[in-house]
């Protein structure tokens, strides 16, 4: 015996509004955790700046901060031509390389393209003991 189409189809409509109860409700919760670890790690971010130091290890593990570079351009066209000029096609993707890009401008101090901008800041990595 074959089930209804009907039934088939209340069935489903019935699990795909319970998916997305359980998907919103899941989304809720998780930025809500999001929320208290990022707290939690400015935190851990101000502890390092307060105590000058870059890692601390305690009895439930240890936490340490690095720092994140990110470069990035708002003049493509002179972007365009810097790279041209350097022979350097490997800066570029749909954004800039941020590696060959550090790299670049490590090998290159004295030498820095127009429209470049780089925002650094700390981070925080948590490993368990």
């Amino acid at each position: 015996m074959q089930v209804p189409v009907e039934k088939l189809t209340k069935a489903y409509i019935k699990i795909r509004e319970k998916r997305a109860e359980l998907s919103a409700n899941f989304k809720d919760e998780d930025a809500k955790l999001a929320d208290k670890m990022n707290t939690i790690k400015r935190a851990l971010l101000e502890h390092c700046e307060e105590h000058s130091v870059e890692s601390v290890r305690t009895t439930e593990g240890l936490f340490y901060r690095t720092v994140k570079q990110r470069y990035w351009t708002n003049d493509w066209e002179q972007m365009h031509h810097f790279i041209m000029e350097h022979q350097v096609p490997e800066l570029l993707e749909k954004r800039l390389n941020q590696t060959h890009m550090r790299q670049f401008l490590e090998e290159h101090p004295d030498v820095l393209p127009k429209g470049l901008n780089v925002d650094s800041e700390y981070a925080i990595s948590v490993r368990k003991k």
